[in-house]
């Protein structure tokens, strides 16, 4: 860059800012985006690159300033300006129009303005701009006091880190709700699950949750929202006079607003707005709980003033509580698709939000325990939205002494195997048996999927008929299956039947990386399963291998190591692998020529950023061709990083543990 002048890397660095900044502001605000995501990333690694070769240039409202920064031990303490007070409830028409009243009298008019919101159910949070800058975001806290959780607040896109104003506030406190998409709830439980991690009560928990994580990077994971509803203090003038004002000015700046807003001026205004959200709640992207009622004029609100917790000018109108009391008749424990346990409570049925409940999830054996629930407890259940009833609470007051105690299950209540969970954080619990038979249809598809057994023909519908004639209940029973057997499914003739016979029996020779990666082993994915198969060389060196055995290999951590050597100690896992090698299974990896020796044997390559020579892949393979070994993370084990264009986080960690950087043609050189 030494060939540019300053001014015009300045003048580059502040287009692309510029230019991030509205894309953000289409995407995580208006829902419009304009550009791929291809696109965005290349914009952002460009802004990146000029950062990293000019740090002097960087700024804390840059968009490379989102995520970063080490973990934090603790929250600091921050007092708000402005306490952010709690609103009065109201739980029927009769109270909402008490409050209604009362307005009237101190304002002594039959009709005043007022804006009716939706109340959001998310975590309330408050975002400080000093001159336009995002300097800080912290947690409501107890109304007077909130954590200060800045980093996580900058990485949430929905939050501009400069607002988009020609003259900012000199002070502007602004507050809003931090939440999550009723959908990405969803997605989000899902991948928790999957991962054997603990999953979210509700959208409302999982913002909050994820708002106070010690690492930004987690929250910058997870799919956070904000809308503005409000302000704490503003300085350097007030360009609004009302709150309709003050939502505008807000989405003129780049803040989101909360939506569907509207004004009125009478009670029966108020009444429809109410009742027609409860009805329509369901269609809404987000879980709300009601709504809110503000008066519209800011002179009139400092008319009504506060009293000691709470702001007369405006109240909440919540809606009726979808929740009921029951009986715990019974705790089940179910086996999914992953082998994860989920505990679920057989109730005694009770109307819930319109709709008759027979049993809750309880998650996790954790939030068993947290919770408390016996078999026989009176418990609190609620519904909302797409959500599946939970256990909210145990009224321990109506319990009889005959409750019974629910205990972890030793075994996997399908198939009697024994369940475990990988390391004493997780809180999933599993069961390890591939042939286990709430697993087995999935596994199955993946058994024979392209990257695993590769068996052409045994799709969804084949193996869904399989598994329904229960001529199939684990892996190798594909292997006895004939062709009059086929003939019985639906749509197979001679011909269809004849191929997969002889898909299946083209799948025998696979090599052993193919076979590990089909058996569906926790943690072991395509190149893992390459690389236990190359290191050991067939499958009873690596059924025998102790943990410390497979953590020599520099590719393999604790964590699969563990989980493959609990995998193969499984008596029905032994059983498994002797009926595949009794039907001539291939349990060998083909060995590879002997690689070449020279400067790369033994040495640890790890490459970052955008080559032009080749594709990471090729690079990688190059590596291997000549003894060396390709690596995914940096670590003190790593001998050389190679650096292409645009470099990521990798780089900073190299130089960092003062790991070797070399440029892409000096690895050209050291291949030659």
């Amino acid at each position: 860059m030494s060939k540019h002048s300053t001014s015009e890397i300045i003048r580059e660095i502040d287009r692309l800012r510029a230019e991030i900044r509205h894309h953000d502001h289409l995407y995580y605000v208006l829902d419009r985006p304009e550009i791929t995501d291809f696109e965005y990333d290349k914009l952002l690694k460009r802004l990146a690159g000029l950062e990293r070769e000019h740090p002097e240039l960087v700024t804390p409202d840059s968009p490379t300033q989102r995520v970063g920064g080490a973990p934090s031990p603790t929250f600091a303490q921050v007092t708000h300006r402005v306490p952010m007070l709690s609103l009065d409830n109201t739980y029927s028409e009769n109270e909402m129009k008490e409050w209604f009243v009362r307005v009237q009298k101190a304002l002594r008019t039959d009709s005043f303005s007022f804006v009716m919101e939706l109340k959001i159910d998310g975590v309330s949070a408050n975002l400080t701009y000093e001159n336009g800058i995002l300097v800080r975001g912290a947690t409501r806290g107890d109304g007077a006091t909130g954590e200060d959780v800045t980093p996580n607040i900058k990485s949430i896109r929905a939050i501009p880190l400069r607002l988009n104003c020609k003259v900012p506030p000199q002070f502007f406190e602004v507050r809003g709700e931090v939440y999550i998409n009723k959908e990405d709830f969803g997605l989000l439980n899902r991948r928790m699950a999957d991962s054997g991690e603990a999953q979210f009560a509700n959208p409302r928990n999982a913002a909050a949750g994820s708002l106070r994580q010690k690492m930004a990077q987690v929250t910058a994971g997870r799919p956070l929202k904000f809308f503005v509803h409000s302000y704490g203090s503003i300085e350097g003038g007030v360009p609004f006079e009302t709150h309709q004002g003050f939502l505008r000015f807000c989405e003129s700046c780049g803040l989101r607003p909360t939506q569907h807003a509207e004004a009125g001026q009478t009670f029966e205004d108020l009444v429809a707005f109410r009742r027609r959200y409860e009805t329509e709640r369901e269609e809404l992207p987000y879980e709300i709980d009601g709504i809110v009622v503000k008066v519209n004029s800011l002179s009139e609100q400092r008319l009504l003033g506060f009293t000691a917790r709470s702001p007369r000018w405006a109240v909440a109108c919540k809606f009726p509580a979808r929740q009921a009391t029951t009986k715990v008749t019974a705790i089940r424990v179910q086996v999914g698709r992953t082998g994860i346990l989920t505990p679920v409570a057989d109730l005694e049925p009770v109307e819930v939000g319109g709709v008759t409940i027979t049993r809750a999830t309880l998650h996790n054996f954790d939030e068993i325990k947290r919770l408390d629930v016996r078999v026989g407890d009176t418990v609190l259940v609620e519904r909302a939205g797409d959500v599946i009833p939970k256990v909210a609470q145990v009224i321990t007051e109506k319990r009889t002494h005959h409750e019974k105690i629910f205990h972890v299950p030793t075994h996997c209540p399908a198939c009697g195997g024994p369940v475990t969970r990988q390391k004493e954080e997780e809180v999933a619990w599993r069961c390890l048996n591939p042939s286990c038979p709430a697993q087995i249809e999935r596994g199955l598809a993946h058994f024979a999927s392209r990257m695993a057994m590769d068996i052409e023909g045994m799709g969804r519908s084949v193996i869904e008929q399989l598994v329904e004639k229960k001529l199939v209940t684990d892996f190798a029973d594909i292997y006895d299956l004939k062709t009059e057997a086929l003939l019985g499914l639906e749509l197979f003739g001679e011909k269809k039947a004849q191929n997969l016979l002889s898909a299946i029996t083209l799948s025998k020779k696979r090599p052993l990386h193919n076979l590990l990666f089909a058996l569906g082993i926790h943690h072991v994915g395509e190149k893992a399963a390459e690389v236990l198969a190359e290191r050991f060389g067939n499958i009873d060196k690596l059924m025998n291998a102790t943990v410390e055995d497979i953590m020599r290999i520099y590719e393999m951590g604790q964590v699969i190591a563990e989980a493959v050597a609990s995998f193969f100690a499984q008596e029905a896992v032994r059983t498994l692998i002797a009926r595949l090698k009794a039907h001539g299974i291939n349990m060998d990896e083909p060995r590879k020529e002997a690689r070449a020796e020279g400067k790369l044997s033994g040495k640890v390559f790890v490459f970052t950023g955008e080559l032009s020579s080749f594709s990471r892949p090729e690079a990688e393979n190059k590596v291997k061709e000549r003894g060396g070994h390709p690596a995914s993370s940096v670590s003190k084990k790593t001998d050389f990083v190679v650096a292409g264009d645009n470099p990521g986080s990798k780089l900073k960690k190299a130089n960092s543990l003062g790991v070797a950087v070399i440029t892409e043609n000096e690895f050209l050189e050291m291949i030659k």
